[in-house]
């Protein structure tokens, strides 16, 4: 397993995650994802320990909070032997004070998060969302507080606009607050919005980005073509209406890409759309979920070994989507793109 810094940070963490959004599964989006009760979720646990899988990533709004108590019951015995990720800030309940990240939300939430997950340390706390209720001064006060009382080690956000983002950096640096290390964000080879803004904040100001959904909500699995429909037991037919959308062609385009690779390298769809993100810049882990042990062998299969650069250079542009403005006129105007090479 290789391991990565977080960020701007010391943490570091594995270039393979584990995301235990199937742990606990309840309700038509989560138990569509999974449903592992502990001892299912303990042998995972065991496996992705064996494979060097330390980083586990999951959230208050996960199966009404089932997914925290699963992973808590897992990894009992070991703590010290994990890092353990959670997000909060999505509404929990009905209530005003369900939801946001206000200084007593936040509190709230911190403390039941630890409860649930059978501990007495966040190692990274991120933000589901963002408040825009909330004034940022607040929120970066109280995330201090819980720095400082030892209840949290290091803070990230998750689906955040840049300019929030950016302004948040600057105001943890202005007062000497604890600055955002990571950015957990939607990025595939059928969803590269992520390259337009926030992959070059995240290089200058130091944010490691934590890959979510990297199979683009289970499009990528191998499973679905040009000439073939989902197939019956893809959750995509519970769970599409939740899902990033994506055009037909360029998700058949891509799996064209990833079937003709598949047949050089004698690898699966998924482990070379995985191993493409891997590559990316400022991706410091890749969040991997499985259902099973079949599942979870499989994803892991993306490490140890690497696509030629043709073979990147074909999925680049098999996967390449014409940004929105303003960011056109860097691809398609010289002078304009001669001022702003890309990264990537």
């Amino acid at each position: 397993m290789e391991y990565r810094q977080l960020g701007a940070s010391g943490l570091r963490v594995p270039v393979l995650s584990f995301g235990a959004g199937t742990f606990g599964g309840a309700g038509p989006l989560f138990g569509a994802w999974g449903n592992s009760d502990a001892r299912e979720a303990r042998r995972l646990v065991d496996i992705c320990l064996e494979a060097g899988v330390t980083l586990f990533d999951t959230a208050d709004v996960y199966s009404d909070g089932a997914s925290e108590e699963v992973l808590g019951e897992a990894i009992r015995g070991r703590r010290d032997a994990v890092l353990i990720s959670t997000k909060t800030g999505l509404p929990t309940g009905d209530g005003p004070g369900d939801w946001g990240v206000s200084r007593s939300r936040l509190i709230r939430a911190v403390e039941g998060a630890l409860k649930r997950l059978g501990t007495d340390h966040i190692d990274l706390l991120q933000l589901h969302a963002f408040d825009a209720s909330t004034p940022v001064e607040e929120l970066l006060a109280t995330l201090d507080m819980l720095v400082r009382t030892g209840k949290v080690r290091h803070v990230g956000v998750s689906n955040y606009p840049g300019w929030q983002l950016m302004k948040a950096l600057a105001l943890a640096d202005r007062h000497g607050w604890p600055r955002f290390i990571a950015h957990q964000v939607y990025y595939s080879l059928i969803g590269r919005a992520y390259e337009a803004d926030l992959m070059p904040l995240a290089a200058d100001q130091g944010v490691g980005a934590l890959v979510w959904s990297p199979l683009g909500w289970g499009r990528l699995t191998g499973k679905i073509r040009r000439s073939a429909p989902i197939p019956a037991g893809s959750r995509l037919h519970e769970t599409a209406a939740f899902a990033p959308p994506v055009e037909d062609e360029l998700l058949y385009r891509v799996v064209d890409v990833l079937d003709a690779i598949a047949g050089e390298t004698g690898k699966t769809v998924p482990q070379i759309a995985l191993n493409w993100l891997i590559g990316r810049p400022t991706v410091s882990s890749v969040i991997i979920g499985a259902r099973n042990e079949e599942q979870l062998r499989q994803n892991l299969g993306a490490i140890g070994w690497s696509l030629t650069a043709e073979q990147v250079a074909r999925l680049d542009a098999a996967s390449d989507v014409m940004p929105p403005y303003p960011h056109a006129p860097y691809r398609q105007q010289e002078g304009f793109a001669r001022l702003n090479p890309p990264l990537v």
